[in-house]
């Protein structure tokens, strides 16, 4: 049966009744995650039959709350010129895997897809650009917080961004990725800047060609957050109610 698009239901759910196609979606599927994140480019490799296990694994999400292996499944189907797969996607995540909720209408679409392209200095950026949003038109004008806006931001935000970055990093960035790493340093910011690479010695990491734009970055490196002005408004961040 052809949908809306023209295209056919096997294209947007692909459940193939071929030899060899069970036995590999349920290895994929029985494996664990630091496994299954080793065999993402061999089944890519293998051609239709490796893709057809990765969309239907990914697929298998679809009104549910998406972990990191399918964000990671999600950004290795993006970028590859094939005319099935490019129809899966756009059928079935037009805008990305993570469903975008915000309280207060703030369109998350355009980090979302930056993310996924591993695009992560243009995301940082972009970030912060969504949390002055949330705290309202002085801020965005401003284009900083201030400590004291932070605990007023909504928790639905607060985890959308963290979770977008949680997705596309292989779970390596994300606001929660930096507060366990500060709470396993019993809140000690001087390590935790060395520890994700923001400080050295007595030396601030120079923005932005300093840091390292790429997951080969320090677990919590990003997003960053000006310590220029002090530790209070990552403190705050921090300690948002959306973590109790």
């Amino acid at each position: 049966m052809n949908n809306l698009d023209g295209s056919s239901d096997s294209e947007h759910n692909p459940s193939p009744d071929r030899l060899g196609f069970g036995e590999l979606y349920n290895q994929f599927i029985a494996a664990s995650e630091k496994k299954q994140m080793q065999l993402i480019p061999e089944l890519i490799a293998q051609g239709e039959l490796g893709l057809e296990v990765l969309m239907k694994f990914l697929h298998q999400v679809m009104g549910d709350t998406p972990k990191i292996i399918h964000g990671t499944v999600y950004q290795a189907l993006l970028p590859l010129d094939v005319d099935v797969v490019q129809s899966f996607l756009q059928a079935n995540f037009p805008t990305g895997i993570l469903p975008l909720k915000s309280a207060k209408g703030v369109d998350y679409t355009q980090l979302q897809e930056l993310l996924a392209k591993q695009d992560f200095l243009e995301s940082d950026r972009l970030t912060m650009q969504k949390l002055c949003e949330l705290a309202g038109e002085a801020t965005v004008k401003r284009k900083w917080l201030y400590f004291t806006e932070v605990d007023s931001l909504p928790d639905v935000d607060i985890q959308t961004i963290n979770s977008l970055w949680l997705l596309h990093s292989q779970g390596k960035f994300g606001f929660s990725v930096q507060r366990e790493l500060w709470l396993a340093f019993n809140e000690n910011f001087p390590k935790l800047w060395e520890a994700i690479g923001w400080k050295s010695g007595n030396n601030w990491t120079r923005y932005p060609q300093a840091f390292t734009w790429n997951l080969s970055a320090p677990k919590g490196h990003l997003p960053l957050s000006n310590q220029l002005r002090g530790v209070q408004v990552i403190k705050a961040v921090f300690s948002h109610p959306t973590w109790k």
